[in-house]
């Protein structure tokens, strides 16, 4: 065994002294002398690279680097000197990016800074003390000064080149922003803005940002280069955010103490950036990321989980602070639009493990904007339960709660599928809400009827429902505020046709209460105009029943004319308080004056044709008949446009 240890020892260094050194030519090379270095031939070149492959290989085949060290060969020192001279002449160049000018140079400089790296590693191998530590002293000065040069080269392609583009980078992340449903705060997304506009580097800078970064990495430099990597794209980040006009300054104290409309118009900033984040940003990384490290995964994925991990927890901060802001119900759809940036959020960071961590927080975030969705939607409930004005709206019109809580619910439907998974995330915390409700609405004796009729049982649709139900029992409550019955159902009737016009001109609505429910509704409102016909018209048409006018075929002129005067005077008083009441559905109002016109009308016409008759003269007729059955109708089209009208003058 020692025998055959010997031999193997004796072979490695019999390469070594085999290798062919090419014999300097006539007029020889000075290396100190730039120029001299650029013109010396690629062939010369060549063959000292082979050379000093050949010799990594052999020194990397001493079993026993403590005892036998090798003979360093002359050509060691002029590749060093070979390397160094040319990091001088990049350095000479003019400021900024300077590889790129001679692609061809420039790789032979590349593979020559590797092989420089690999020689250093293998002649460490040997003791420190051996007589190899010159040399490898030398090619250590060597890679150093070359790793500084490929550090800043990195450095300045990375900023240099995004920087060329950032007028098309700006514009290109305006319009990615996903457009937002409430308020018109965002820009549309339009298709000519693709995500492969961010970063705006050409396919040549990041080709070269690889190659550089897997040499660094391989020489062991590799912090150096993450460092530099995570720095810059840092703050090509924040100039993205910059762009739109997005400042990560806010904390917690900073939320509780701002106003609603200043910190609205701040989420709606942070939601811009979350969307770009998610369309735009976070992907333009990974993909620039996996290009430049594309050799290196681990790091790559360590690197992207530096850089997206810090701008992530600052978005997450200033969720976190505005989800603890003061419950009020209007807040509930910023909060939905925040929810929604942060679920799209999510799959950008998700599937490495070195994002679990991250997904995490993220997730947690989640909840509790959810929690405060939740909360908010509640507080509308309570702002129901806490609607007890005392003062009834004029002409029995539509209450500004209906109103409100309508239009509420019709932009909470938009989020319909976002609330039924809020919902059903914290259906603890809104169950709590809803028995506390149910409670108040069983001691108040109002039924939640619309439950009965509600097409399916959502933890979402639960709470719509119960919102209805208090909206009923509420505008039952305001009803009783009216002294006059007629009035009185005129409200309600108002109040009914509007709630079921609103769920029946918005699916997302009609899909939670249901085709039976509009039915139902439907029935409940012409209900209330048989209600408001009978306490109004019945006793007018009680004036023209002709019972006792006629006594065995003779008239009593006197209870005739009474009559009519009676008509004549309820009429009026109907006339002049009805016109000003208000009834502002077009086709509402269109079916109530039909249906007075339809029964009085032609009773009043009867009525008129068969006593006219017994007037004494022609004057004493228009005395007592002061309107005829045109007039009547022509005054019915006059109701209920809100307006107090003066009485018709006698024709």
């Amino acid at each position: 065994m020692e025998e055959e240890a010997h031999l193997h020892k004796h072979n490695s260094l019999s390469k070594i002294s085999q290798i062919t050194i090419s014999p300097k030519p006539q007029n020889s090379v000075d290396l100190s002398n730039d120029d001299a270095c650029d013109d010396h031939s690629a062939h010369h070149s060549h063959e000292i690279a082979k050379n000093v492959d050949q010799f990594i290989d052999s020194i990397a085949a001493i079993e026993d680097k403590s005892s036998h060290t090798p003979e360093i060969p002359d050509f060691i020192e002029t590749f060093s000197k070979i390397i160094e001279s040319r990091v001088k002449k990049y350095n000479s160049s003019v400021a900024g990016a300077r590889f790129g000018k001679m692609a061809e140079d420039d790789m032979m400089f590349i593979h020559s800074v590797r092989r420089i790296s690999k020689l250093t590693n293998a002649l460490s191998e040997f003791p420190p003390d051996s007589s190899v530590n010159p040399s490898m002293n030398q090619t250590s000065a060597a890679l150093q000064r070359a790793m500084v040069f490929l550090e800043e080269e990195f450095r300045s392609l990375l900023e240099e080149s995004s920087n060329s583009k950032s007028d098309d980078a700006d514009n290109s992340l305006r319009l990615s922003v996903c457009s937002l449903r409430s308020q018109g705060d965002y820009c549309e997304k339009e298709d000519s803005a693709p995500a492969e506009d961010y970063p705006s580097y050409s396919e040549e800078a990041v080709a070269k940002m690889h190659e550089i970064a897997s040499t660094m990495i391989s020489a062991g430099y590799e912090t150096e280069c993450c460092q530099v990597y995570y720095i810059s794209r840092r703050n090509a980040i924040r100039k993205q955010m910059a762009r739109l006009d997005y400042e990560i300054m806010w904390n917690m104290d900073d939320v509780a103490k701002a106003a609603w409309e200043t910190l609205e118009a701040e989420i709606s900033r942070w939601i811009n950036v979350v969307r770009s984040c998610s369309d735009l940003i976070f992907p333009g990384e990974k993909r620039l990321g996996e290009s430049v490290f594309a050799h290196y995964p681990s790091i790559c994925q360590s690197s992207l989980s530096n850089i997206i991990r810090g701008v992530v927890i600052q978005l997450l901060d200033f969720a976190e602070a505005t989800a603890m802001a003061k419950r009020s119900a209007e807040k509930l759809f910023k909060y939905l639009d925040m929810y929604e940036a942060l679920q799209f959020l999510l799959p950008t960071i998700t599937g490495d493990s070195c994002w679990g961590d991250l997904v995490d927080e993220v997730s947690d975030a989640i909840d509790r904007i959810g929690e405060s969705a939740v909360s908010n939607f509640c507080d509308l409930e309570n702002s129901i339960k806490g609607d007890a004005g005392r003062v009834p709206v004029p002409g029995g019109a539509i209450h500004p709660l209906t109103r409100y809580v309508m239009n509420y619910l019709k932009y909470t439907c938009d989020y319909k599928d976002t609330l039924e998974k809020i919902f059903e995330k914290h259906t603890k915390l809104a169950k709590n809400f809803s028995e506390s409700i149910s409670l108040d609405l069983e001691k108040e004796s109002l039924s939640p009827h619309n439950f009965e009729t509600m097409a399916g049982t959502t933890p979402f649709s639960i709470q719509v429902v119960t919102v209805m139900d208090l909206l009923d029992g509420n505008l039952d409550k305001k009803s009783k505020l009216y002294r006059d019955p007629a009035l009185r159902h005129i409200f309600l009737m108002n109040n009914g046709r509007y709630i079921l016009q609103k769920v029946k001109g918005a699916s997302e609505i009609l899909d939670v209460m249901g085709d039976q429910w509009c039915r139902r509704r439907s029935t409940v409102v012409r209900q209330y105009h048989k209600n408001y016909q009978r306490e109004t018209w019945n006793r007018v048409l009680q004036t023209l029943n002709q019972d006792g006018l006629l006594v065995n075929g003779k008239p009593n002129k006197q209870l005739i004319k009474e009559r009519f005067k009676v008509f004549t005077a309820t009429f009026e008083e109907i006339y002049r308080s009805q016109t000003a009441w208000i009834v502002s559905d077009e086709q509402l109002q269109s079916e109530l004056r039909i249906s007075i016109a339809a029964v009085l009308i032609p009773a009043y016409r009867a009525f008129v044709g068969r006593f006219r008759q017994y007037m004494d003269s022609t004057k004493q007729a228009d005395k007592y008949i002061k309107y005829q059955p045109e007039d009547v109708e022509t005054m019915i089209e006059k109701l209920f446009e809100g307006n107090s009208i003066s009485m018709m003058r006698r024709k």
